[in-house]
């Protein structure tokens, strides 16, 4: 059993390093480089939104400016404005659900007074059926 564990830990350690050596050479996860700013992507969102399309402008400019501070500014003033709008939308959202939730009171309490003025013709139908019974 000592022996198949030394042979599993070396191949895991042989693994481990071989695929560090790998990732070093291929693997870049920032390049600041001039050289990529040909490649920028501009992520395209699902809501075209000013300040969402702005974000997207920021972003993209990001990987091929060469001063970084400024790149950096603009997505703070970029993330700024879609927080904001974000609270604009979950304003609206709270005033929405307000009148939702009255509406559908509203809606509980006009079924309440229509089953009770049902309940009321019927007694007044059955009523008239009983007198006319005792008429006859």
């Amino acid at each position: 059993m000592d022996k198949f564990s030394k042979i599993l830990l070396s191949i895991a350690i042989i693994g481990a390093c071989s695929s560090l050596a790998y990732a070093e050479t291929t693997f870049t996860p920032l390049s600041f480089s001039d050289s990529t700013a040909s490649n920028t992507e501009v992520i395209a969102a699902t809501t075209t939104t000013p300040a969402i399309t702005k974000a997207n402008e920021a972003i993209s400019n990001t990987t091929g400016s060469k001063n970084m501070q400024s790149a950096i500014t603009e997505l703070d003033n970029a993330q700024v404005e879609v927080r904001n709008e974000l609270l604009k939308f979950k304003t609206k959202y709270s005033d929405v659900d307000a009148k939702y939730n009255a509406v559908k009171e509203e809606r509980a309490n006009l079924r309440r007074d229509i089953r009770a003025c049902e309940r009321k013709i019927r007694q007044l139908d059955n009523t008239k059926e009983k007198i006319r019974k005792n008429m006859q």
